[in-house]
């Protein structure tokens, strides 16, 4: 008997029992489906989180108060950071103070989490570029004139079909001309980076946050290569007007790093979770075989009477398991790919060519690993055993 025939002889044995095969087969998929789609989830997520710390530029500090009340940043410690002599590699600081809020125009209210109060430096140093209109000017927050740069997600929530530029929205009781909108930015999925708002320090002070401490302080170094003197300069600096434990430095290119490395365990955790699927679908697939070994006793014995050798029914069996795995395996991939096409938990997942080829392999080796016991006891019968079997 060729390999062809005894192929032949294995899927007839599959399809004499549709359901149950498909059942098993079922398991396989829901496995190879759950590894590849959250290794996507992982991947997807480490990477919205990596463009939005690369959009912010890995040249860029970020400065914060670990301390509450009088030992908070204040504008003079902004202004100290920007000294030619003591910190020469500073490109630009921008003071920020946020606080959330609603703007209200013709009677549509839209409740906005992040309204930043900063100076125009900070729009370059954050890598936050306007599409439509401009941002405000230093004369602008000298002034602390009411005039506001809005995010994509508040354009359209409030001024959809309609352009927003020069138009004016009511925050905090106080009125506000817009004057420009940023680009769109990539969100997370468990935040919207473009449902946020950009005013004069000034005018925030004045009608939101009031004239406490500062909510950050961002540094923007003159290349990326300068980062670490930078972050020395400031901590210098900072040690003359602050308590050293009152303050936190965080560097973008650093924060990148630790997000790399546990984004990496983050989706190494969920593959190997989802692989427990796989090995339930294994064992789903040790008994179903068994069972077929134990229902086809006498048809072994019968083709064993026959002359059909050892080797031959074990391959027969081995190749059932296999093409069970392999099948599901197959159908799984197809399933990955369909589901990758939509968000998950806020995530949009980006399927990892690695984890296919390696879910597709594994389910291969299942079919073979765990239709080795069931095929090994087939081949083992002897013939008179299976014949007198009932």
């Amino acid at each position: 008997m060729n390999f062809t025939e005894i192929v032949r002889f294995a899927l007839r044995g599959i399809s004499a029992n549709k359901l149950r095969s498909a059942l098993t087969m079922l398991g396989i998929l829901i496995g190879v489906a759950a590894v590849i789609l959250l290794v996507a989830v992982g991947n997807g997520s480490a990477q919205a989180v990596s463009s939005r710390i690369e959009a912010l530029g890995t040249n860029t500090l970020t400065v914060m108060s670990t301390s509450r009340g009088s030992g908070g940043l204040t504008m003079k410690v902004a202004e100290a950071l920007d000294d030619p002599v003591l910190a020469p590699g500073v490109k630009s600081v921008s003071p920020v103070v946020s606080s959330s809020a609603t703007l209200v125009y013709e009677g549509a209210e839209h409740a906005v989490n992040s309204f930043v109060g900063t100076t125009p430096a900070w729009f370059a140093a954050s890598n936050t570029p306007v599409a439509d209109g401009a941002v405000f000017s230093a004369d602008d927050e000298a002034q602390a004139r009411r005039v506001v740069v809005i995010g994509q997600t508040v354009a359209e929530e409030m001024f959809s079909g309609v352009d927003p530029v020069g138009r004016q929205v009511t925050v905090g009781g106080a009125l506000f001309t817009i004057v420009g909108v940023l680009e769109e930015k990539s969100s997370t999925g468990f935040q919207d980076s473009n449902d946020m708002a950009v005013a004069p320090i000034g005018a925030v002070r004045q009608v939101l946050a009031g004239y406490g401490s500062l909510s950050s302080i961002l540094v923007e170094a003159r290349a990326p290569d300068q980062v670490d003197t930078v972050q020395s300069q400031v901590s210098t600096i900072l040690n003359t007007r602050m308590e050293s434990d009152s303050y936190r430095i965080q560097n973008a290119s650093q924060l990148l790093e630790t997000q790399t490395e546990t984004a990496d365990t983050f989706t190494t955790l969920l593959g190997a979770v989802a692989a427990i699927s796989l090995l339930v679908g294994g064992i789903g697939i040790t008994n179903i075989m068994l069972v077929t070994v134990t229902e086809r006793t006498r048809e072994i014995g019968i083709r064993k009477a026959l002359g059909a050798p050892r080797r031959v029914i074990l391959t027969q069996f081995l190749i059932e398991a296999t093409l069970l795995s392999v099948i599901g395996g197959g159908l799984g991939v197809a399933a990955a790919m369909i589901g990758s096409r939509f968000s998950i938990v806020g995530v949009q997942p980006v399927i990892v060519p690695s984890s296919v080829v390696l879910a597709l392999g594994v389910s291969v080796i299942i079919g073979l690993f765990f239709g080795g016991l069931p095929a090994a006891r087939a081949a083992r019968l002897r013939p008179i055993d299976a014949l007198r079997y009932e």
